[in-house]
């Protein structure tokens, strides 16, 4: 299961594409349809996704580590006609199919040139998928061939899910549009990359903290030959600056690239070229992308390669001069650096996943022993931060932790489900009766 799908270019993801175009036809697949796609990093989900370019369809990739109950409200949300699956996720494809009836109706509001639906969480704990078009994904795919010099020379080792657009649009398919070579491992595994960096010949890979620090404490790291590497990048998150150094004390620059499942997500870049001498910077601009500091310095954001909105949502995503807003909040310095100093209050990011509170406090809605509830991220040194649950028991209730950890994991992805739960006499608040989820962290971390 983590063995690397071999070497792939163009050429090979093309015929790929031959091989599914025909079988979705045969299917009666075409414009404005939805095709799912649960599986392990390999080469026929890229075929897939171009599958679904020459039909007019929409690529969902799914969430693996997702529950099943999730992967269902998902595929209801896309209004999937088809969910693909590979033989290691057959299990779970099943179990969705079990909850939902396909195909399902086709799904409203699709326009020509919709290609990649991706899910991310909302603000309401509910499915949220981004709608981006093809030809957004090729202005992607030219911010990140020139932020990261990716021409036919280049070599990924691409180890990061392509169900998240960091995994599938930062390296894999922009290196494939530069006439690269990709070389897929089904998922992370820190030997297998050690080993594949030498014996391949990688000369970059995307990493986010979580597999950085993998790495960097594995056996092998001391004497593993990175000499290949000419830069690796990161992103997802504030990178711990021990982290990058530790890539630099190897020789290794580490550049980085800030965005979201929203904006691409090749935003600002942080090239392999500045990286050694601006270590825990985001970057500049990508190709293409405006930048405005808003109100407390939000990170606001115009660019080709953004969004087309949101699926099945009258929420555009967009104020109305057309800027989005990221949540995220920076600084820019005098030489144009951005330096991102905080993100969204609420958001927990753990291990380059997005886990939103209300995922979590929602399932505990009326819980006979639960009076309310808040969920926040405490900092974690492995995985950057993790969720831990915040309580109010209800007057006269004894509240059992196992039987409330049994219902959360029946409902959620592992790495969604808090670490820890806290019990409080009272949740902090404010005058106007919202959670105080700073001054919650940092009484229960």
């Amino acid at each position: 299961m983590n063995a690397a799908a071999g070497d792939i270019g163009r050429d090979d993801v093309e015929r790929a594409a031959d091989d599914e175009e025909a079988a979705l036809r045969r299917l009666g697949v075409g414009a404005g349809d939805s095709v799912g796609w649960l599986a392990l990093n390999g080469l026929r989900g890229l075929g897939l996704l171009q599958a679904c370019r020459r039909l007019g369809a929409r690529f969902v990739p799914l969430n693996w580590r997702l529950a099943a109950p999730e992967l269902a409200a998902i595929a209801e949300h896309a209004g999937l006609q088809v969910l693909a699956h590979d033989q290691a996720l057959a299990d779970a494809a099943d179990a969705v199919r079990a909850r939902v009836r396909l195909p399902q109706p086709r799904a409203p509001g699709h326009q020509a040139g919709d290609l990649l639906l991706v899910y991310t969480s909302g603000t309401t704990g509910e499915p949220r998928g981004a709608l981006h078009t093809w030809e957004g994904m090729q202005a992607n795919i030219a911010a990140a061939i020139d932020a990261q010099g990716l021409g036919p020379h280049t070599r990924t080792l691409a180890v990061l899910p392509m169900f998240h657009v960091g995994g599938l649009c930062i390296q894999v398919l922009p290196t494939l549009a530069a006439g690269g070579r990709v070389r897929l491992q089904a998922r992370f595994d820190a030997g297998a990359w050690l080993r594949d960096v030498s014996a391949w010949r990688a000369n970059t890979s995307l990493l986010v903290p979580a597999v950085m620090k993998a790495l960097v404490e594995h056996g092998d790291w001391a004497a593993a030959d990175l000499s290949p590497l000419a830069f690796v990048n990161s992103g997802s998150q504030i990178v711990p600056v021990p982290l990058i150094r530790a890539f630099h004390a190897r020789g290794v620059p580490v550049a980085q690239v800030y965005g979201s499942t929203e904006t691409g997500p090749v935003s600002i870049v942080l090239r392999p070229e500045e990286a050694m001498a601006h270590e825990g910077f985001a970057g500049r601009p990508a190709l293409g992308v405006q930048l405005r500091l808003g109100v407390d310095g939000e990170v606001l954001l115009k660019a080709p390669n953004l969004m087309r909105g949101y699926h099945r949502s009258a929420d555009a995503g967009f104020d109305a001069d057309g800027w989005f807003h990221t949540g995220d909040l920076a600084r820019q310095h005098d030489d144009g650096l951005v330096e991102i100093v905080g993100r969204s209050k609420e958001l927990i990011i753990s291990g380059g996943e997005n886990i939103h509170p209300a995922e979590i406090e929602n399932l505990l809605a009326g819980h006979a022993d639960v009076a309310e509830c808040a969920c926040v991220g405490v900092p974690d040194p492995r995985w950057g931060e993790v969720p831990v649950l915040a309580l109010v028991a209800r007057p006269g209730r004894r509240p059992d932790d196992v039987a409330i950890q049994a219902l959360l994991a029946a409902r959620l992805a592992s790495f969604k489900r808090p670490r820890r739960l806290v019990w409080l006499a009272a949740l902090p608040r404010t005058a106007l009766g919202k959670v105080r989820r700073d001054r919650l962290a940092a009484q229960i971390g």
